[in-house]
């Protein structure tokens, strides 16, 4: 009988791959245009209209405390749907669709630190490097911190 696997849309946020997992994911686009929202949350980068929807953008730099000051030339918008919200993680690149085994999903290593632990499910060891599987969810609590 052959193992469960679960399929990730990966992105990466500077050198670090992150993945979430596939059946959150309705679309990817280019960087759309942002309109600033006044007061809110900073993981909050604006809002965005996507063919008529108003969606939230989280800047995903920001909300995991990663240094945000170094210039993107064109990010992307990873079109997510979590529970009842869909929202946009704005991510600085998209990698490949990964189909990784349930049974070599990891906790995460100690050497995790700051929010990334709250955020972060767990990993997998990919041949070059590990993949850190998000937590959707808690990325949309604010309470989250």
């Amino acid at each position: 009988m052959a193992s469960e696997s679960v399929q990730f849309c990966t992105f990466y946020l500077g050198e670090l791959l992150f993945g979430v997992e596939v059946r959150h994911v309705r679309e990817v686009l280019r960087e759309q245009r942002v309109t600033r929202v006044p007061l809110a949350h900073p993981m909050v980068s604006g809002l965005i209209n996507l063919r008529g929807q108003i969606i939230t953008a989280i800047d995903l730099r920001k909300r995991l405390n990663l240094d945000s000051s170094i210039p993107q030339p064109r990010r992307v918008n990873i079109i997510v749907k979590v529970d009842q919200s869909t929202v946009s993680f704005l991510v600085d690149a998209v990698a490949e669709v990964e189909e990784l085994q349930n049974y070599s999903f990891e906790p995460l290593p100690e050497t995790l630190k700051g929010i990334a632990r709250l955020l972060v499910k767990g990993v997998y060891k990919l041949p070059k490097q590990l993949l850190l599987i998000l937590n959707p969810e808690k990325i949309l609590d604010p309470q989250t911190t």
